[in-house]
């Protein structure tokens, strides 16, 4: 049984801790060297097999335009208000030397030439979108090859050229474009460190001891290096997205901590009872170790259900993730019991808890408590639930009416994709931003690329490009590049309106159903557009579609898994249910605050944005998971207490009490950790923070100790109901608390682990 297997474990560890302790170092120290070695660099790729954009870049990387590749851009004014490059000689000079010196930088495949396009005349370099109408503001584009060819190295040459020329130069220099979204620091450190602060002083004030909360802040530090250095080899083996390590350590630290304080807590009250620290590690690891094995299982399932999606980067992101929670797991059930081994008799806490078990003995642990053992809990949380349970119908009702609408204002979601815009006006990348918007319109800091292959067709592109500049959404449209070899075109198209504007969208999707096919006619001749914008649109689209697939399939994969560890229908409905709600409210706050802008200084939003359009998805698999670990420790210790009575009110109010304390520190510590995260600059972060913060919060408040005493008391013993023809089913197991059940950790004649006569166990419903 599991049960067994992980109490030999974490006995094991416990007694051995330093050789525990020493494998994970070297285990550490291989992984790093490895991702070292023979890891590879995340990429900015989104974009997936089917997708129009994906059928551009496809056209694109054929002509070898180079067009493909990394970008960047460096936007110059002078200095002097009243300076232009039409009229300023100095101003033209120095714009020359900059661009000479950007294209010799290494890995630069060449750039534009505002400089040559002014001796050429203004008005040429107006057309060509190099130089502003008033002659203000000049740009000066740098094309790098792909991705797997550069590092931050190249980005960081860039930026050093910069800050010398603007010492140099009578011209305010700014940058943008995504060489600096690839390879910038996203600042997930800071956020990292302040998470971790967060979460020790919570555990502090939890447990009261210093040796308590460094434990597992030391257990996460452990498993998230060895989950990010496995990341990083696996970057080297497919293509790994940027954000993939950010969310990894997002998720990693939340559940990694939690984890941690489960088995630290239950070690803590076995140390409380008088058991020597090897002992009440190895007992702690086999109870609370199971609900952490299967909490983390099901997290990792829920994150793997995004390959439902079809979208390659969100499920190598989902895998990436789920590598992180896995080495928290496998840490949590043998490094902590290393650590609890290694700490000793430290962390055991005196006091009546141990005198009342040296007065009863060591065989009477599990299930029976004495008065001494529930004075432990808080009995203000019994007192909380009896009230709920006194008035179920009002805060039944008052509690779903407030989640339902928390919910509403999911009804004008709109995903796109944040842009430089949205970062604080201290960035580099903000400012270009503005220069451009300024000097040339919004439309021009997110151009489109149409490619076209004619297929012989000599006036389909000429046809094309008077369609598209023709289009009142196209501000402009650079001139036609043509690749001689393959003869495929390429259009850079200038919107009026902003990458994350919805009237872009809007753009992408008349170009392609009335303008293009319009313009080519129904020959042999094929065009298609892509770009950033077009290919997060294309990417929110398919999401989109593919979300109720993958929401239908965790539901039912929940539900089922839940009828058969608690023997009951209407257990596991209520908790998909009460899920999914949790889940609303967390979008619904997030487009408050992302689309409507509510509360949105808060966290350092600068301007209102769309949601990413793939963080609806992603987010529904990780906050699923994490809902059900929650469900199934609350939950399993009703059951618990409902084999025990068979009284569901007695159940109910002994149950949720008994986990309360639990359930709010984790998710304290959990809520700590996302929202360190939720006030980092990049806007993906600040809405995987935030989601995940609220979600959490919401669901271990409202939910858990308002929504689910008040609907399983109105719902009485039918909590437990299930079909005589569906138990005869149904495969049987043992079913106990998965979460803090000591009955099953018996020897191989049924005798406790600790000493006793042997007992039957709780029989299942």
């Amino acid at each position: 049984m599991l049960s067994k297997a992980l109490l030999r474990l974490g006995t094991s560890a416990a007694r051995h801790p330093w050789r525990v302790i020493a494998a994970w170092l070297v285990a550490a120290t291989l992984v790093v060297l490895a991702a070292v070695a023979f890891g590879g660099r995340t990429t900015d790729s989104m974009t997936a097999p089917g997708l129009d954009s994906r059928r551009a870049a496809e056209l694109i990387e054929r002509a070898g335009t180079g067009q493909e590749g990394m970008t960047a851009h460096v936007v110059v004014t002078p200095l002097d208000d009243r300076a232009t490059f039409f009229a300023d000689d100095a101003a033209r000079t120095a714009l020359a030397r900059l661009r000479a010196e950007v294209t010799g930088l290494p890995h630069v495949l060449g750039t534009s030439d505002p400089a040559g396009a002014l001796d050429a005349g203004g008005g040429s370099a107006v057309r060509g979108g190099l130089v502003s109408a008033d002659g203000r503001i000049a740009v000066v584009r740098v094309q790098y090859p792909d991705q797997s060819r550069l590092s931050a190295e190249d980005l960081d040459a860039l930026v050093e050229l910069g800050d010398r020329l603007r010492a140099e130069l009578p011209l305010r220099i700014e940058m943008g474009g995504n060489l600096f979204y690839a390879f910038s620091d996203p600042d997930g450190g800071a956020s990292e460190l302040i998470g971790l602060l967060a979460a020790a002083a919570i555990l502090f004030l939890a447990f009261g001891s210093l040796v308590a909360a460094a434990l597992p802040i030391g257990m996460a530090v452990f498993g998230l290096t060895v989950g990010v250095a496995t990341m990083t080899v696996l970057a080297g083996v497919t293509e790994v997205p940027a954000f993939a390590p950010v969310l990894g350590s997002m998720v990693g630290l939340g559940v990694g901590i939690d984890y941690a304080l489960f088995v630290l807590a239950r070690h803590r009250e076995h140390l409380a009872y008088g058991l020597d620290p090897q002992t009440a590690a190895g007992r702690a690891v086999a109870t609370a170790g199971r609900p952490v094995v299967f909490a983390g299982g099901t997290v990792v399932v829920s994150i793997l259900g995004l390959a439902v999606a079809n979208v390659p980067f969100m499920t190598v992101g989902g895998v990436a993730v789920s590598i992180v929670v896995l080495m928290m797991v496998l840490a949590s059930v043998t490094l902590l019991p290393a650590f609890l081994g290694a700490a000793g008799p430290r962390l055991a806490r005196a006091g009546r808890l141990g005198r009342a078990w040296r007065s009863r003995g060591p065989g009477r642990l599990a299930g029976r408590r004495g008065p001494a053992t529930d004075a432990a809990h808080a009995t203000g949380w019994r007192r909380w639930i009896g009230h709920v349970g006194r008035h179920p119908v009002a805060y039944a009702v008052g509690a779903a009416g407030l989640l339902l609408t928390a919910t509403l204002p999911v009804l004008g979601l709109r995903v796109g994709l944040p842009d430089d815009g949205s970062l604080p006006p201290g960035r580099t990348e903000r400012r270009a931003y503005d220069l451009v918007a300024e000097g040339f319109g919004p439309g021009a800091n997110g151009p489109l690329v149409i490619a076209a292959d004619p297929a012989g067709d000599r006036g389909a592109v000429d046809r094309l490009a008077a369609a598209v500049g023709a289009d009142p959404g196209v501000a402009s449209v650079a001139p036609t590049h043509v690749d001689r070899a393959t003869g495929i075109a390429t259009l850079v198209v200038f919107p009026t309106t902003s990458p994350q504007d919805e009237a872009t969208t809007d753009t992408i999707a008349r170009l392609r159903t009335d303008v293009l096919p319009t313009a080519i006619g129904h020959g042999p001749a094929r065009a298609h557009v892509g770009g950033a914008a077009a290919s997060l649109s294309d990417v929110g689209r398919r999401t989109s579609q593919r979300l109720p697939v993958l929401v239908a399939t965790v539901l039912a994969m929940s539900f089922l898994l839940l009828m058969l560890v608690f023997r009951s229908v209407l257990v596991p409905l209520k908790a998909v249910l009460l899920n999914l709600l949790s889940i609303g409210a967390a979008y619904g706050i997030m487009v408050a605050v992302f689309q409507w802008g509510w509360g949105g200084a808060l966290i350092g939003l600068e301007a209102t944005v769309p949601i990413v359009s793939f963080i609806p998805m992603f987010l529904f698999a990780i906050l699923f998971g994490l809902s059900m670990d929650y469900e199934v420790f609350l939950l399993s210790r009703v059951r618990e207490e409902y084999l025990r009575t068979g009284d569901n009110g007695t159940a109910i109010v002994e149950g949720l009490s008994r986990t309360a304390r639990i359930i709010t520190s984790a998710a304290l510590i959990m809520v700590a950790v996302f929202l360190s995260f939720a006030v980092a600059e990049d806007p993906s972060t600040k809405m995987f923070g935030l989601g995940l913060a609220t979600a959490v919060f919401v669901d271990a408040t409202v939910v858990r100790m308002v929504l689910v005493p008040a609907t399983m008391t109105l719902l009485g013993r039918t909590n437990w109901w299930l079909p005589k023809w569906l138990d005869r089913v149904l495969p049987r197991g043992p079913v106990g608390s998965a979460a803090t059940d000591d009955t099953d950790i018996t020897d191989d004649t049924g005798a406790e682990s600790t000493g006793g006569a042997p007992r039957p166990r709780p029989a299942a419903l």
